[in-house]
């Protein structure tokens, strides 16, 4: 049973996502809140799986409110709720941490796969997201990655690479394991070698990286997305 805490000020649309989740049995929204600071006591006081919020909130808002999340509980994943898709905001939220991005209007069961996907360790970047992280990435200078001096282009596997874009498009280890016809706990190595070789910390990162870089082929993550 995953749980959730549910972060949205519209009270119709935060009731109808509380309606849709109910139909899961695997999820489980145990808190509400319509504004940041709420979001951030609640996370504190219930240590959810996963936090749904809002990107528009009152109060110090909800790029802010996670900020503040994922300083103090990093391993808590963060899906963000929104109606935008510009550059500047998946930026910032790229900068907050984030493990997803879900943009309103999209059909229910995307979402409810969205979910599923950051809580089993994956990241979800909607095609919209996926597009503007493109965008965003596009003209920018290579990236030097760790310490090192020189810009390691493809240190990649065939696997490995195989694995990246799948989770660039938001799948879990065990989705994962079963488009490749692996066993779910084989995924877990190859992932681990994916983080130090790129010498990111996250999924999150690495996925970002891989767009960023031309790692993922355009068409694989856009049959992913």
């Amino acid at each position: 049973m995953r749980r959730i805490l549910l972060v949205e000020d519209d009270e119709l649309f935060r009731l109808g996502l509380q309606t849709r989740l109910q139909q899961e049995s695997c999820l489980q929204v145990i808190a509400e809140a319509e504004d940041g600071e709420t979001a951030v006591e609640l996370t504190q006081q219930h240590l959810p799986d996963v936090v749904v919020l809002d990107i528009g909130l009152p109060g110090i808002g909800g790029i802010e409110a996670c900020r503040q999340i994922k300083q103090r509980h990093p391993a808590i994943p963060v899906l963000i709720l929104t109606s935008h898709s510009q550059k500047s905001l998946i930026e910032r939220l790229i900068g907050a941490g984030v493990q997803g991005y879900y943009l309103k209007g999209i059909a229910a069961e995307t979402f409810v796969l969205a979910i599923r996907s950051v809580a089993a360790g994956a990241s979800w970047w909607d095609k919209a997201a996926t597009a503007e992280i493109r965008a965003v990435f596009a003209n920018s200078e290579p990236v030097k990655v760790g310490s090192k001096s020189e810009v390691v282009e493809n240190p990649l596997t065939k696997r490995e690479l195989e694995i990246l874009a799948l989770v660039a498009g938001g799948k879990s280890n065990q989705e994962i394991a079963q488009i490749l016809y692996i066993a779910p706990g084989t995924v877990r190595v190859p992932l681990h070698a994916i983080l130090q070789k790129l010498e990111v910390r996250d999924r999150t990162q690495a996925a970002v990286l891989a767009v960023q870089k031309g790692l993922v082929a355009e068409e694989l993550l856009d049959s992913q997305s």
